[in-house]
């Protein structure tokens, strides 16, 4: 377990059209080893990449994992894919905290909230 911070349990605010969302959905292996310290390097980089909107992370009691990342555009995805940090992060993840995973890619082309005053 990591002794970081947890987010506030709210949804990120609608951003204004035309962006992009990664999802990325997983299965944990049984291994650690290291996730969460590299999970939250994650985190503090993929901040860097101008054209990152943030992001939003759940998981389920039997183990499927969750994470919408919010770009404003392809460039900046891309980015953020080939950044070495998060190379090295996915070969560990295949190589040892993931049983699967699967990766959508999506332009969002509607977007609205709601917030109870």
């Amino acid at each position: 377990m990591s002794d970081h911070a947890e987010a506030p349990v709210a949804p990120l605010p609608a951003f204004e059209l035309r962006y992009y969302v990664v999802v990325f959905s997983s299965a944990r292996t049984e291994e650690d080893r290291g996730y969460g310290e590299t999970a939250y390097l994650m985190h503090e980089l993929v901040r860097e990449i101008p054209g990152y909107l943030g992001h939003e992370s759940a998981g389920t009691p039997g183990g499927l994992g969750i994470t919408v990342g919010y770009f404003r555009d392809v460039a900046a995805i891309e980015q953020w894919r080939s950044r070495g940090e998060h190379r090295d992060a996915q070969k560990q993840g295949r190589a040892e905290w993931y049983e699967r995973y699967t990766v959508h890619v999506a332009k969002v082309e509607r977007s609205h909230g709601f917030v109870r005053e």
